[in-house]
């Protein structure tokens, strides 16, 4: 299970960013979809760049993904209503932050060797509503087929990303069990948990890679 949630996280980081520069009033789908080559194009001119300077790369996927990301929605989702309505907008805003670094220094590096092994769109879906769900299978570079699922929902016009399910793991969920045990931990301290929250990402990484391959 641990291998397949640290491989499925790969998978994530390599997938995220192919959502990256939609345009105005562009369909869930189609914001898949049309962005893959060119974002791969991308990761392939400057990767040797960002294997000197991971700092950058976190800065570039931060400017890249962040934007296509509800990261206030997300947040609130990790939180729960529990702690969410006690935090102030500063802890919010603050946490959302920490998150999406959190995140991409957690799985940048692995991104980086990704080497477009194959990627697959499914059809369009009812996108007539304010939420809709995008399909996606990626092959790994140890040759295992990954489907990830996006849901999505309209703001303001724009399709957001929400959530991700990858080969069964609901990384909502994961984050969600993740900061509530956090919290456990911590006596219920909200600030001392969200300013750790990049530690404890840490953690779990360091974590998962100790566990033998299953």
């Amino acid at each position: 299970m641990i291998s397949t949630l640290r491989r499925g996280l790969f998978v994530l980081l390599a997938a995220l960013p192919l959502m990256a520069n939609a345009a105005p009033g562009q369909s869930a789908h189609d914001l898949v979809q049309d962005t893959t080559n060119r974002m791969l194009a991308d990761l392939a001119a400057n990767k040797e760049k960002y294997k000197q300077d991971p700092q950058d790369f976190y800065t570039a996927l931060n400017t890249i993904v962040g934007p296509v990301v509800d990261a206030e929605g997300i947040s609130k989702s990790i939180m729960t209503v529990k702690y969410s309505r006690k935090a102030t907008p500063a802890q919010m805003k603050t946490f959302q932050e920490n998150f999406k670094r959190g995140l991409f220094q957690f799985y940048g590096n692995a991104l980086l060797e990704y080497n477009n092994q194959g990627i697959t769109v499914d059809p369009a879906k009812d996108e007539s509503g304010d939420r809709t769900s995008v399909g996606m299978t990626v092959k790994g570079s140890n040759g295992a087929i990954y489907p990830v699922q996006y849901t999505l929902e309209k703001i303001s016009g724009e399709w957001k990303l929400r959530n991700v399910i990858i080969n069964g793991i609901n990384i909502g969920k994961l984050f969600r069990d993740q900061f509530a045990d956090a919290m456990q931990r911590n006596g219920n301290d909200l600030d001392k948990t969200i300013n750790g929250w990049a530690g404890e990402v840490a953690k779990a990484k360091e974590a998962t890679e100790k566990k033998p391959a299953q």
